[in-house]
This record gives structure tokens, sequence and C-alpha cells, in this order.
């Protein structure tokens, strides 16, 4: 008889990126709990969004490093996942999830760095400081709740479908929410904001999914 090599995949990688963010979690509760909190329930709080714009606190600073860190280590885990399921090509690894965590990584500093030059160019710091510190805490805010979700897919009764469902009804939520909680901006200069959406945030956003897929 043939001996046939057996392949083993291992997802004990995925054990040690879930203790990485619960650590980052517990260092975040340590640094300020209530700020923690306020951003895991930001979706659904803009009292919270507007003191943190009067407040004006560094973005680099070490709470909001580590907040960045924590949502976009979540987004990788998640969208990995995703493709992994989507594309059977591709395997749920640790290479495929290094290699979109460098995607977000680059995709957040290219935008970011293009968004800080067309607000110092035009001198709008001021009028769209809402908006700004809105979209990332909307996004801290839907990674606690994705990081949840996930768990609760990979260890609980949870199916594909509804992790699917409910993670596009998060990202919708955020859309919904940033477009209402800015209407008087939006609509105001809606041709801005719809070369905006063209420019920083719906191409870049096709340009991940070609390199993803």
């Amino acid at each position: 008889m043939q001996a046939l090599e057996k392949i083993v995949i291992t997802t004990n990688w995925i054990s040690i990126i879930l203790v990485f963010l619960l650590s980052i979690i517990a260092v975040l509760k340590i640094i300020d709990s209530d700020k923690l909190k306020g951003y895991v329930f930001a979706l659904f709080n803009k009292g919270f969004i507007e003191d943190e714009v009067e407040e004006n606190t560094s973005f680099f600073s070490s709470f909001y490093s580590l907040l960045f860190i924590f949502s976009s280590v979540v987004l990788a885990l998640v969208i990995s996942f995703l493709v992994a399921e989507t594309n059977k090509n591709t395997s749920f690894s640790v290479s495929s999830f290094f290699l979109i965590l460098g995607i977000i990584w680059s995709y957040f500093a290219v935008k970011s760095l293009f968004e800080i030059g067309v607000i110092r160019l035009f001198f709008i710091k001021k009028e769209v400081r809402f908006y700004v510190v809105s979209k990332f805490g909307y996004l801290y805010s839907i990674s606690f709740f994705l990081l949840i979700l996930f768990v609760l897919f990979r260890f609980g009764p949870l199916n594909l479908s509804f992790f699917k469902a409910v993670t596009l009804g998060l990202f919708f939520l955020k859309f919904v929410f940033q477009i209402v909680n800015n209407k008087n901006l939006i609509f105001s200069k809606l041709f801005y904001f719809i070369l905006y959406l063209c420019a920083f945030e719906i191409a870049p956003l096709l340009i991940m999914f070609k390199l993803v897929f």
C-alpha cells in the first residue's frame, strides 16, 4: 500500500491572535477604561464622539495607537476568513492573514496621508474634525462587535451565512450613522463629498479587492 502524505493545517495561530487582541483590550482598559467603554458603544453614542472632538487628543497617543492596531488586526482576521470562504483557492492561513493586514495598514497609511494633505491644503481641519473622528470612532466600535462575532462563530453555534450577514450589517450601520450624524456637512458640500467617496473610500477599496482576489 502506498503511503500518502498527511497534510495538517494548524489553527493555533488564530488562538494566538485572539489572545493578543484580548491583551490589547486589557491594556486599553488600564490606560482609560471610560474611553474604552465609550469607543465600544461609539456607534450608538453621538455625544461621545462630540466629546472626543472637543478633547482634540492626538491620534498618535498610546491609547489611539493601540486602538488602531486592535481594529486593523480584527479587520484582517475577519477579511482573511471571508476571503478564504469565498475563494476556495485561498486558505485561511497565517500567511494570508498577514498579507491582508499589510494591505489594510498600507490602505490606511496612504489614505490618511492624502486626507491630511487635502485638509491642510484647504484649511478645513475644523470643519471636518467631527467627520474624521466619527469615521474612525465608528470603525473602532464595530471592530469590537466583529471580534465578538468571530469568536462566537469559531467556538459557538453561529453559521457562516449569519456571520456574513451581521458583518455586512455592521458596516452598513457604520455608513448610515456616519451620513446621518454628518448630514449638514455632507449635504452642504455634496459634490465634494461624492468626490471624496470616489477618491478616498471607493477607489482604494476596489484596488484592495483586486489585490486580494
